[in-house]
């Protein structure tokens, strides 16, 4: 996986990110506010040669360095802490007080700090002023030779002690930078494990590799889809009824040598929206002027006829069983150039009827009688009634559902499908998230394609955009009728 994949992973999951780096900052905050003020008290000392036997002054200047270092230690000794504690009681252990001193020096210098951190900012600065005493007094002790020298070096204190007015700890903006960027960090890394585990549909492109066909639509999300699933009144002018243009487009050019007239439409597992896919699939059609005919072949759970609001109590099930002929049983829908073939009563065997013969003689004889014939089948992982319709058809279409049907869904849906030799059309992403870009770009062309319409009379657009496309025009479904065998 390259950056851009791992970038749009966080991208995708940028809630993750934003709910650690808030709860980081809530964490900061809590053990900032909670946290105990503690003030710094620092004095400063001078390390100077006293003895006049170190005469050369390089010499010199390297010994006092060495020294220097030696003192840093020696001002955080125990033996120092003992002294303080001893000869200015604070109320302290030896181990209390060395814990809150730190030293540092300069590079190249003789200069030495000493600071004393404590909650009580007087008691910081009694411990330093104790401290810095002690500490000359231990310093002449141990570099003085014998009796009675002076001692070869001499320390002087030339700053301090002082203690600020500040607290130095807690630090609220360096703390919560701090809590902001750790958990911008978990957040990323929570958001690229979650998105590497993940296998549910995210783009089409995954969905391509997992079928190994090609991606003929991604239809996306609209919340009006619930309600209103067709692409007809004011859905015709959406987002999505362009996507379901769009892949009309693509089904009818996917391969120009071998069209396809017969197409089975399925998914891999129920609620992927393959219904709804191909009614407006079959309705997009019809609107091109195509002879269009929509058979409801999910004889278990069947959905056309609802979704189209057409009479469902006779349909194909009686077809096959030999009761009816498909043309007393198809019904026009709308205005357009298009039939529907509803499920009819639910029977027993599905799966028997639909690789039946009558149902080979029924597809045969609708094929002569239509442009095209689209027909919902059921999910395929969950009986095998859709690959036994899509044997029959010229072609079968997958749709897959964006953040829930799963790749090994989704490739074991199209290997079923391999397995028994069926040509797979294409696959189609339903319900994706489309760009704000994709939306906005979409909504300036409608609106400026609405005032070109309405400066022109509708029946002359009608026939000129129908002319202009090589569309065919559409005829009226009740001659369609009469065209069915009966």
């Amino acid at each position: 996986m390259d950056l851009y994949n791992y970038l749009r992973l966080i991208r995708r999951q940028w809630w993750i990110v934003l709910i650690t780096v808030m709860v980081a900052l809530g964490a900061g905050a809590f053990v900032t506010v909670r946290a105990q003020p503690r003030y710094a008290a620092t004095v400063t000392f001078f390390v100077t040669t006293a003895s006049d036997r170190i005469t050369d002054a390089y010499q010199g200047g390297l010994f006092l360095q060495q020294r220097v270092k030696s003192y840093a230690d020696l001002l955080a000794s125990d033996r120092l802490a003992q002294a303080v504690a001893n000869q200015n009681p604070v109320g302290m252990t030896a181990d209390e007080i060395r814990s809150r001193i730190s030293t540092s020096t300069e590079t190249g210098t003789v200069l030495l700090r000493a600071t004393v951190v404590d909650s009580e900012p007087a008691r910081a600065l009694r411990l330093t002023e104790a401290l810095a005493a002690r500490f000359v007094d231990l310093v002449r002790q141990i570099e003085t030779p014998a009796a009675g020298q002076n001692p070869m070096v001499k320390i002087e204190v030339i700053s301090g002690p002082r203690v600020g007015t500040v607290p130095v700890s807690p630090r609220p903006v360096r703390n919560l930078s701090l809590a902001a960027l750790l958990g911008l960090v978990a957040g990323v890394a929570v958001s690229v494990l979650r998105g590497l585990i993940d296998t549910r549909m995210r783009d089409g492109r995954s969905l391509q590799q997992a079928t190994g066909a090609p991606l003929l639509g991604e239809i996306p999300f609209e919340a009006a889809a619930r309600t209103a699933p067709l692409i007809v009144g004011d859905a015709a002018r959406s987002l999505r009824a362009e996507a379901i243009r769009k892949l009309r487009t693509n089904l009818r050019f996917v391969d120009v040598h071998e069209a396809a007239r017969v197409i089975s439409v399925s998914s891999a597992v129920q609620g992927e929206g393959k219904t709804t896919t191909a009614c407006n699939l079959a309705i997009a059609l019809a609107e091109a002027g195509w002879r269009v005919l929509l058979v409801d072949a999910d004889l278990r759970r069947p959905k056309v006829a609802e979704y189209l609001g057409v009479e469902s109590a006779v349909g194909l099930t009686d077809v096959l069983l030999g009761d009816v002929q498909v043309g007393d049983v198809v019904q026009p829908w709308g205005d357009r150039s298009l039939l529907v073939l509803p499920a009819g009563s639910t029977p027993p065997n599905p799966s028997e009827l639909l690789g039946s013969k009558a149902m080979a003689d029924v597809l045969a004889e609708v094929r002569e009688s239509a442009d095209i014939v689209i027909i919902d089948t059921p999910p395929l992982l969950a009986v095998t009634d859709a690959v036994v319709v899509a044997v029959q058809a010229d072609g079968a279409l997958l749709v897959a559902q964006h953040g829930r049907t799963s790749v090994s869904q989704a490739a074991a849906a199209a290997g079923a499908l391999h397995a028994v030799s069926v040509r797979l059309l294409g696959c189609v992403l339903n319900m994706s998230r489309a760009t704000r870009a994709d939306s906005d770009q979409y909504e300036a062309y409608r609106v400026v394609t609405a005032r070109v319409e309405a400066t022109v009379p509708a029946d002359r657009a009608s026939t000129a955009g129908r002319a202009a496309v090589g569309q065919r025009v559409a005829v009226d479904p009740t001659q369609e009728l009469t065209r069915l065998p009966r």
